[in-house]
């Protein structure tokens, strides 16, 4: 195996989970960025995600700990901690303790899954989530499209692997042919990178004489930072895509995928129909082709590139660079 070269905790928002993972008062356990984690959502709703273990004596929040009103109770002592991390009841004493807090972390809930925001310098979030639809600006919303969660979805756990694989994979228009074994060559439209969040377009040509008033499908995606990224396709299957990977340790990362496709003429049922799932399947089976790459890739620096890579490749290389924490840098 490979362990990837870059560093495993740069700066961004990661998926975490699917919502509907932590129901009303569940207690999610987690690790991530070599931390051990919890996920709770409170009586009216709301998630949040904290380091792992009470401020008091320490014991694990997850085996045991339950969820009251809105705060998260410590199995051990019942010392109780609300949304921000704070103590907010001993439950044998008249006063909670207002010196001491649980780390907690900027969290999002967009596009079915709970988003955490990283930084080892504990800045606050200073870019958004997309949101899978009206990023893309063309009026269709969520009821346009059978729901992704559970059956549309993949989830790969401890894989040897890098989020900037898979921004790379957006630019990398050679492997389509022999990869996903496609008839096509993409030819792209726009690489922006000139903000924290980037956009990558290309348009399908399936031979050499298809002229550019032709062409009638393609690809859009937007990554924020390395650990978000949405896509939507149009023209052949009408589908939206959002993968993303997330750092466990120094070594792995769990890989989340999650699909969306187009409703058909009638086909506004609550499940997903036999023909989303077939289509979801094979959109999933794509992504997957790239994962067995990705999982047993040694990570190229500098990489041979060919003149036609060179310019995605760089650009997005450098565009990466300001995600990751200055050499040196510890993770406390």
């Amino acid at each position: 195996m490979a362990k990837p070269p870059l560093p495993m905790r740069p700066t961004g928002w990661f998926q975490v989970a699917w919502s509907i993972e932590i129901a009303v008062g569940a207690v999610h356990t987690m690790k991530y960025f070599g931390r051990e984690l919890v996920a709770w959502r409170t009586a009216a709703g709301r998630v949040a995600v904290f380091d792992a273990y009470c401020e008091h004596l320490g014991a694990h929040l997850g085996y045991g700990g339950h969820v009251e009103g809105e705060h998260l109770v410590c199995p051990f002592h019942g010392w109780e901690w609300n949304l921000e991390g704070r103590n907010a009841c001993i439950p044998y004493e008249s006063h909670p303790n207002k010196g001491r807090r649980i780390r907690s972390y900027p969290v999002v809930e967009r596009n079915e899954a709970v988003w955490l925001w990283f930084d080892l310098d504990g800045r606050a979030p200073y870019f958004e989530v997309p949101d899978l639809f009206t990023a893309f600006g063309d009026g269709k919303t969520a009821d346009d499209y059978y729901p992704p969660v559970p059956a549309a979805t993949l989830y790969r756990r401890g894989l040897e692997l890098h989020p900037q694989y898979v921004l790379e994979n957006g630019v990398d228009f050679a492997h389509f042919k022999f990869v996903h074994k496609t008839p096509f060559v993409p030819e792209f439209t726009r690489h922006d990178f000139s903000g924290p969040v980037s956009y990558v377009d290309f348009t399908i040509a399936f031979d050499a004489g298809v002229t550019q008033d032709d062409i009638n499908s393609g690809v859009e995606s937007i990554n924020a930072g390395l650990g978000c990224s949405i896509t939507k396709s149009w023209g052949m299957v009408d589908n939206r895509t959002m993968p993303a990977v997330t750092p466990v340790d120094e070594h792995t990362c769990d890989v989340r995928f999650t699909v969306w496709i187009g409703r058909k003429p009638g086909g506004d049922g609550p499940e997903l129909s036999p023909y989303g799932k077939a289509m979801a399947d094979y959109v999933i089976e794509q992504f997957e082709a790239d994962i067995r790459i990705w999982a047993h890739q040694r990570y190229s620096d500098p990489p041979a590139l060919s003149r036609k890579e060179f310019e995605g490749f760089t650009a997005l290389r450098e565009w990466a660079r300001q995600f990751y924490p200055p050499k040196g840098t510890n993770d406390e």
